[in-house]
């Protein structure tokens, strides 16, 4: 009798739930898996949902579509079972940062992303067992905003003493020796952990490109140890159901919060100490310029993926949280939609607006969250005067024609973005 296939997504929930049984279990026979058809054709569904650019090679997702996705998943299957494969180098690509530096992204070609998309259908569950409930970076039903509530109430509950660490160059300079020692110890499997390196040395003798499909994964297996370390620390001084530290990860961002009285000060110092131990046997470097210590009592702030806390009076008369966007995301986001109306200053109004709508939606749907109001009010405000400079000099007025055109035509008529309700995180 032959039994019918296990199609990907059982497949992937039975490696989990073993996985989850049984925490020393190695996993063999994982690379037939791999090499499927359906494996690779998901993870092409998944490349091409993200779009993204072309990387060294030149080709983009039309040119495969014109000359047939099945015969280009045939070729990446045949030279994957063949052992012929090998990941072409990935193209780099600089991001401007602050203090004119620059964020260096590694963009694969997209047969590679395919392999890469492949590779971690299989062993994420695997690892989705072992990770921590404090980890959030790019992990399957868990969102940056979760993250962002976590610390919010943890504030809520008088964790005012803050480690806000900064981790220097951390994709760039993970060890490829370590990290496959940490998949080993789950995958007993030797033509997946050879295809592993092999993706590993594209991008160099250190470091996951940040640009790499299986890269999130990597990064959080590297760091999962210092994740441990933090629920030990937080279970070990537990009294029922009263928690003296917390912590939040998002890739290479990392806060951890302590209890605020005096008799905790002991926690915040070995809590410290125990991160720059963890770090030093990972070989990750922690910025000291960057990471600092914050007393939240004292009315010191902090920042997390893009949002300032500070510790507030509510109307109530009780310590809350105030959580706002940072004023560094909201500077940036203008400087955009500035570049946007500098360059199609001659253009049609309603293409202008074609062009920034798709900026303000993604940028809004994330900082939406929060105490968030009054910078978004400044930003719908803002880009209405900017809509309205554009409609008088291409009229050639001065002023921003407040008489001739209404607010409701902005928006009814041309389609201006104009959802900046504050939403409220559901868990």
């Amino acid at each position: 009798m032959i039994k019918a296939s296990i199609d990907l997504q059982d497949l992937r929930r039975k490696i989990y739930l073993k996985a989850k049984s049984d925490k020393t279990r190695r996993f063999w026979g994982l690379y037939v898996h791999v090499c499927k058809m359906e494996t690779l054709q998901w993870a092409y569904r998944d490349a091409k949902e993200n779009n993204g650019a072309p990387g060294i090679d030149g080709v983009t997702f039309d040119d495969i579509e014109k000359a047939g996705v099945e015969a280009f998943l045939e070729q990446i299957q045949n030279e994957l079972v063949s052992g012929t494969y090998r990941p072409m180098r990935n193209r780099i690509k600089e991001i401007p940062k602050d203090n004119d530096k620059v964020r260096v992204l590694g963009i694969p070609a997209i047969r590679d992303r395919v392999v890469q998309g492949a590779l971690k259908l299989i062993l994420e569950p695997i690892f989705e067992a072992d990770f921590q409930k404090g980890s959030y970076g790019y992990r399957p039903k868990r969102t940056a905003h979760a993250a962002i509530d976590r610390v919010a109430e943890a504030v809520v509950k008088n964790k005012t003493r803050v480690i806000d660490l900064d981790l220097k160059a951390y994709f760039d300079n993970v060890r490829h020796d370590i990290l496959l020692n940490k998949v080993a110890e789950r995958v007993d499997d030797d033509k997946v952990m050879r295809l592993l390196r092999l993706i590993l040395k594209a991008s160099g003798k250190r470091g996951v490109p940040q640009g790499g499909v299986i890269s999130p994964l990597l990064s959080n297996i590297y760091l999962n140890e210092v994740d441990k370390m933090l629920e030990r620390a937080n279970e070990l001084t537990r009294y029922g159901r009263f928690t003296y530290i917390e912590y939040a990860r998002f890739a290479d961002d990392l806060v951890v919060l302590v209890d605020g009285f005096r008799k905790w000060e002991w926690l915040l110092r070995a809590a410290y100490k125990r991160l720059v131990e963890e770090f030093g046997k990972l070989d990750v470097q922690m910025n000291q310029e960057k990471t600092r210590i914050v007393d939240l009592s004292r009315d010191e702030t902090f920042s997390f993926l893009g949002f300032d806390y500070r510790r507030v009076k509510t109307s109530r008369g009780v310590w809350g949280v105030r959580v706002t966007p940072r004023m560094k995301a909201r500077t940036a986001l203008l400087q955009e939609l500035k570049d946007v109306f500098r360059r199609h200053q001659s253009q049609p109004v309603d293409r202008v607006i074609y062009l920034i709508n798709p900026i303000l939606r993604g940028w809004v749907n994330y900082f939406r969250v929060g105490n968030s109001s009054e910078c978004l009010g400044y930003i719908k405000n803002w880009v209405e005067k900017k809509i309205r400079r554009h409609l008088m000099h291409a009229r050639k007025r001065r002023g921003f024609g407040w008489n001739r055109w209404n607010r409701a035509w902005f928006y009814d008529t041309l389609g201006l973005f104009n959802d900046y309700g504050v939403r409220y995180y559901q868990a």
